[in-house]
This record gives structure tokens, sequence and C-alpha cells, in this order.
């Protein structure tokens, strides 16, 4: 005989609604994509690697209350392809995010010229391998891909080469160019007595080409800012020169505005009265406030 009750059939109710609930509470809420807190703070990254070498790292700057859509302006140091850091341009970085509070900077080394296993085309690959750091890194750090490049001396001269002639895949809109030498092909310039980092100008050119002009002179035409502008590649440009540089001839800034206008590419150029290779704190600041407005209309 069994002695066992049955189980009530309200009991097997409540044993349900009780299954019910339990997997109901399981299932978890969508997540949405909506950045964390952590990703809009202002951030500082320094050193940051973008390839093997030693000298190849950045220091990235985000704002806060970034998105998508923030901008990105470039910094490349000069230094006669030789010598220098991105040290040097630290002091452009609060005077740009006092101007233009919402942009992301990023400021970058590259390896330096010694005239044979590095020269031309290994700097302008560290060039194009930042940018594409930047870009790949986008999502991570919660900027856009849309970038302006501003280059001082040397690298002024990379910020042009490369937008004119690297940019294949549009990612920088356009570029501040302070005291560029643009015309690399400038015999009499080769042959100046002028120095630098007590070399004169034959031995700078010749370390950064790996090439002497009466070796090669091609190489000298193919890193030419002014000689390989076209009006199929060249970007919105803002040109920045001192009239008494005595290092770079005033006159490479003024041919390569001509040209830019020549070619119907939107273009600005200002000169300093008094001023030489390197600008004075004033000129300073009025180059950041031209070169930031001008950004912001081309960016």
């Amino acid at each position: 005989m069994n002695n066992k009750s049955p189980i009530k059939q309200p009991t097997l109710l409540v044993i349900f609604l009780l299954l019910i609930s339990f997997i109901a509470g399981c299932i978890k809420e969508p997540t949405t994509s909506t950045p964390s807190a952590a990703s809009t703070t202002e951030r500082k990254i320094i050193d940051t690697a973008y390839g093997t070498d030693a000298k190849q790292k950045m220091d990235i700057y985000l704002p806060k209350g970034r998105s998508s859509s923030t901008k990105v302006i470039i910094l490349i140091h000069g230094g006669a392809w030789q010598a220098g850091d991105k040290s040097e341009m630290s002091f452009l970085v609060p005077m740009i995010q006092a101007k233009w509070t919402d942009c992301a900077i990023v400021n970058i080394n590259y390896r330096l010229a010694n005239g044979t296993t590095v020269t031309a085309n290994q700097i302008m690959s560290d060039v194009k391998a930042a940018v594409q750091f930047v870009v790949d890194n986008k999502t991570n750090f919660n900027i856009s891909s849309d970038c302006a490049m501003i280059g001082a001396s040397a690298g002024a001269q990379l910020a042009l080469l490369y937008t004119y002639t690297q940019n294949s895949n549009n990612y920088v809109k356009c570029v501040s160019s302070l005291y560029a030498p643009s015309v690399i092909n400038d015999w009499s310039w080769y042959n100046s007595f002028n120095l630098f980092l007590g070399k004169s100008i034959k031995e700078v050119l010749t370390t950064y080409t790996g090439k002497t002009w009466e070796s090669d002179s091609t190489v000298y035409i193919s890193n030419s800012p002014y000689r390989q502008v076209s009006a199929a590649k060249a970007k919105p440009t803002i040109i920045f020169h001192g009239n008494i540089d005595v290092i770079v001839p005033v006159y490479q800034s003024q041919w390569l505005s001509a040209k830019l206008k020549t070619l119907g590419i939107q273009s600005e150029y200002y000169e300093y009265d008094l001023d030489g290779h390197g600008f004075n704190a004033v000129n300073n600041n009025d180059c950041v406030t031209k070169t930031v407005a001008f950004f912001r209309k081309n960016l």
C-alpha cells in the first residue's frame, strides 16, 4: 500500500512560477555601445611604441568628452632629420589645447638619419607607421581618423611630403608648415655657407638623402614638397616663415605658397618680420592661433 500523498495541483503551480522567475532573473539586459567614463576622461599617454625601434615612440593627449568625431593633430619635430626629439614640440601642446579644447594631439619621434641605414625612405616610413598606428587604434582612443599635421623645420618638410605624396588613405586633411625646407633640390642652398648643427647644408642633405647631389639628384627632387605637390594630391596648407631665417631661405616657403595658389589649393602664407628659424613667443602664439583656425575650417 502506497502511503505517499500525491502532490497537489496548487503546489505544482507554485514550483512552475518559481522556475519562470528564476529563468527571467538570469536573462541580462542588453549592453549599449556608450563609451565608459574611463574612455572619455582626459588622458596623457607618454612614449607609446608604434614600432620596435627605440625612436619609434609617440606621446598621445586625449581630451575629455571625446568621441568618434574627435579630430587629431600630429606634431613632427625638426632637427635637420638627424637630431631633435618630440620634447621640442611639447610646448605647443598646451597652446593648442587652450585654443581647441576638444582635439586630440599626437607628438611623434622617428628614427634619425645617419646617411646609410636610416635616410629619407626610412624616416618617411616611420611617419606613415605613426599615422597608421593612430588610425588603427581610433576605437581604443575614442577618436576619429581625421588628422592634421604640424611640422617644424625638417619636421615640416616631412609633414608636407607625407600629405602630398603618402596620404593615399586621406587620413590627413590639412597641414601646417613652420619654416620648412620645402625645396630640397635647391642647388644654391645646397652649396651655401649656411650651417646647422655645425654642418654645412650639403652635409645635412647628404646625410638625409644618403646621396650627394652629384651622385643622384633625383632623390633630392623626390623629397622636395615643392616639386612633388600636385593639384590631385595636395591638401589645404598653411605656411609660416621668418624673413631673416639663416638656416632655410624664406624664398622656399614663398615659392611653395605661390605654387599652391597656381594649383588652386586652399592655402595661407604668413611671413614674420625680423624673426628667424624658430619663432619668438608672440609669433608662436599667432602661428598656433592661425593654425587652429585653419584646421577647424578644413578638418
